[in-house]
């Protein structure tokens, strides 16, 4: 199926620069993925930016100039940001009304998914196996552009993203509040067709480099391998994400 992207998403694109036009999209509540700030940057409206930028938790990086220069030749003053597509979510939010309402949730973690291409498609296929919320790190994961809009086929308008300051801390609430965490690893000594995926769950994805980050893995319940019958270590990500989520599905539709 293919997807146009629309005017509105293209402009995701096109950065947001200087620090009082960045102040203004943030105080207008204008939904941010991503503020690059030149290093060593220190004047008045700066630390207006920073307290709004902690207040809002919107994810921040200190860059070299000449970062900000091959953005823009505009002047900047040493601040770029770029929009997000979408409206971000509260995983603890969530959570309380799935149950509510009863349904089993199924919650997507994303450890260090930094690729937009690879991110996109793991959108896609989490939206058409029901995932009810994309959970990723603040700091550290693909920026939120038209390249992930196109990716996800739209996708990305359609299921609920969330943002976590502290993957460890919000893994510890899905646990506390009953779902199962399941981490894909090679080094799982479970193979993921005979793994139980009934039930409340969280899968995690770690990056194709580095995997699941042990301190993680040490809170998963489950260790899921897909196992690999030629020379090539592993899957892509969103081919393994789309593996263990169809598996879930299949699991869910026959208990």
């Amino acid at each position: 199926m293919s997807y146009s992207m629309s005017n509105e998403s293209e402009n995701f694109d096109k950065p947001i620069f200087g620090i009082r036009p960045v102040i203004e999209a943030i105080n207008a509540g204008k939904e941010i993925d991503r503020v690059f700030i030149q290093n060593g940057l220190r004047t008045e409206l700066f630390q207006e930016l920073m307290s709004l930028l902690k207040q809002d938790n919107i994810p921040y990086k200190f860059v070299p100039i000449v970062k900000l220069n091959n953005i823009t030749r505009k002047n900047h003053q040493g601040v770029i940001a770029y929009a997000s597509p979408i409206a971000f979510s509260n995983i603890e939010h969530i959570i309380p009304g799935l149950f509510e309402e009863g349904i089993e949730p199924l919650i997507l973690i994303l450890d260090k998914i930094t690729d937009v291409r690879n991110f996109g498609a793991i959108l896609r296929t989490a939206e058409s196996t029901g995932v009810n919320a994309v959970v990723f790190p603040t700091q550290g994961a693909a920026l939120l552009n038209s390249g992930t809009v196109k990716s996800s086929a739209g996708a990305i308008y359609n299921i609920s993203l969330c943002r976590s300051d502290n993957l460890k801390d919000t893994i510890d609430f899905l646990k506390n509040s009953g779902l199962n965490i399941a981490a894909a690893t090679e080094k799982g000594s479970e193979l993921y067709h005979k793994s139980d995926l009934t039930g409340p769950l969280a899968l995690i994805m770690g990056s194709e480099g580095d995997g699941v980050s042990g301190e993680y893995l040490k809170r998963s319940d489950i260790k899921l391998m897909i196992p690999m019958l030629g020379i090539t270590a592993s899957l892509n990500v969103s081919v393994a994400a789309g593996v263990l989520l169809y598996e879930v599905v299949r699991q869910r539709s026959i208990s």
